[in-house]
């Protein structure tokens, strides 16, 4: 005899063998019990619930002679017939693929016939959102004026796609996700009848993996089985579901609760390196700070839990929509690494609270006084004097911004000056190189989905999306080094690598620019059109194709 799958050979035939369904089954036998049959039934919820099975073990139940408490005998020739899809007078329709109106049509025109053998002719549509407006109207008119004995049992995965004119003709069940306890329950007695050795854990990544579906959790199982030698063990579902191992996810999550970034890295590094998803990392991770939360013995603070959550569900959209999602994991990874440092600081800031008060209240009320002094000594200048001391003052300001944001404004307009296209595309060409030679996990995702914007055989000016990713790679003396000696070998050069936010460095490339411009005096020469504006051809070799001309 051919192999039977198992969510084949283990398909619910009575009420009672349904598992997780217990109102919708209860409601149905008494119902059947009752005589109590309606013309048309909604059934509605996740797949791999129970819609189809309940349905056909429905239609056995109200045409079976031999019927005890509601439930079918499945011995009689028309359990028997039903079972194995042969009975005429029970219609099973797949929407998906019988959409139009004729088909409906079809079923409706039928449908005024008596049935032959059985009392009630039944007909089982799936997937009936599936079907056109123009079937939808079709199958209106038929529940609207339904034949007697004649039976509609509607299936769906998506109850909103369901005109609201056919829902309030129905009799509408609601088929919930199974959960994970009853999946695994169930899993273990087919084992036990299939006489195969399992470990607990096994069953346990199944049944999570399957997401509420008992189909799904017999489909993952019946692969987990294939590839087991025997004894069906953890490594195996962990295999078919592409689930991680907790053992890897607490790794992981040691690695960030003392704040190891490299560890992190290198923990990811190994579960990708076993071929597994990071959308389904993310997942699992997402699950185990869940459980973290609900587990009062575990000592991690929670609200770094809770922001660890907002991290990994802020991630998980963007791995979602990315097709670089190990790059998206390790940026993950290094917020979350961040978190812990940002709570640490936060931590220790509260033990000194009063006195750290105390010295900001100090020192407030000394920049108050100094204030106060350089207004009175402004008032009592002149306008020469006035002016040229507003102008110091707004320098002090400005240089007290750039080194407040670590950012050597002096430097970055040293290197634009110095800066060619030729030396820009010499290093952009080799960038990628660069990057890929980086030995830390941990620096070269710094420099992932980095790129330079201007340099010289002394500076290399590179980008970063945010500016505290800009400092780390500022403040890491040996990065520099290393990037300057493969620079080296790769271009012939050794420059500076100077690390800017994006925003900061278009803000400065602005000023530079308008600052050569205002510099060079304008000549009283009549305007040749032939010739291009100096300040824009500046631009343009320093810039290379980024610059675009805008004409007024």
């Amino acid at each position: 005899m051919a192999y039977q799958a198992l969510y084949r050979k283990y398909r619910s035939q009575r009420f009672d063998g349904m598992v997780g369904q217990e109102v919708v089954t209860t409601t149905l036998k008494n119902a059947i019990v009752n005589h109590q049959i309606s013309h048309a039934y909604l059934f509605s919820g996740p797949r791999g619930t129970g819609k189809t099975s309940a349905a056909k073990i429905f239609a056995k139940a109200i045409n079976c002679p031999n019927q005890v408490d509601g439930e079918p005998c499945n011995q009689c020739f028309i359990c028997e017939s039903i079972t194995k899809g042969t009975l005429e007078d029970v219609i099973e329709l797949d929407a998906a693929s019988n959409n139009g109106v004729d088909e409906i049509r079809e079923i409706r025109d039928k449908s005024t016939y008596a049935a032959s053998t059985a009392t009630y002719k039944v007909y089982i549509i799936d997937e009936v959102h599936m079907l056109s407006t123009g079937a939808f109207n079709a199958l209106l008119k038929t529940l609207e004026e339904p034949t007697e004995n004649v039976v509609f049992i509607l299936a769906t995965t998506e109850l909103q796609k369901i005109p609201a004119t056919i829902i309030s003709r129905v009799q509408r069940f609601a088929f919930k996700a199974i959960t994970t306890s009853d999946i695994r329950t169930h899993l273990a007695e087919i084992l036990s009848d299939e006489q195969v050795e399992f470990a607990p854990e096994a069953l346990d990544v199944i049944a999570k993996s399957a997401e509420g579906g008992m189909r799904d959790a017999l489909s993952l199982l019946d692969q987990a089985l294939s590839f087991s030698e025997g004894t069906l063990q953890e490594k195996d579902a962990l295999l078919v579901t592409g689930s991680i191992a907790n053992e890897a996810l607490v790794s992981y999550i040691q690695a960030l609760s003392v704040n190891d970034e490299n560890k992190a890295l290198e923990q990811l590094d190994y579960v990708f390196s076993e071929g597994k998803n990071m959308l389904r990392f993310t997942e699992d991770l997402l699950a185990h700070f869940r459980d973290m939360l609900l587990d009062k013995s575990v000592s991690t603070d929670r609200s770094r839990i809770f922001a660890w959550i907002d991290i990994a569900i802020e991630s998980l959209k963007t791995i979602k929509e990315t097709t670089q999602t190990k790059i998206a994991a390790d940026v993950m990874t290094m917020r979350l690494s961040e978190v812990g440092k940002n709570l640490s600081v936060l931590t220790e800031s509260q033990e000194i609270s009063e006195d750290s008060s105390t010295h900001f209240e100090q020192e407030i009320q000394a920049l108050k006084s100094e204030i106060a002094e350089l207004k009175s000594q402004i008032s009592n200048q002149n306008n020469t004097t006035q002016s040229s001391t507003l102008t110091e003052t707004k320098k002090t300001v400005k240089n007290s911004s750039v080194n407040k944001n670590h950012i050597n404004k002096d430097l970055v307009y040293k290197a634009l000056s110095e800066a060619t296209n030729d030396a820009r595309k010499s290093v952009l060409s080799a960038w990628p190189e660069l990057v890929a030679s980086i030995g830390k996990p941990a620096e070269r995702a710094l420099l992932n989905n980095t790129a330079p914007v201007a340099a010289s055989e002394n500076f290399v000016v590179v980008t970063f999306p945010h500016s505290n990713l800009a400092k780390r790679v500022t403040e890491n003396d040996d990065l520099q080094l290393t990037c300057g000696n493969l620079l080296s070998s790769i271009t012939g050069f050794s420059p500076e690598i100077i690390a800017l936010a994006e925003s900061d460095w278009q803000s400065i490339r602005a000023e530079y620019v308008a600052n050569l411009k205002a510099e060079k005096p304008q000549e009283s020469q009549p305007e040749e059109p032939e010739h291009e504006d100096e300040g824009l051809a500046m631009a343009k070799e320093l810039f290379g194709e980024k610059v675009v001309e805008i004409n007024d």
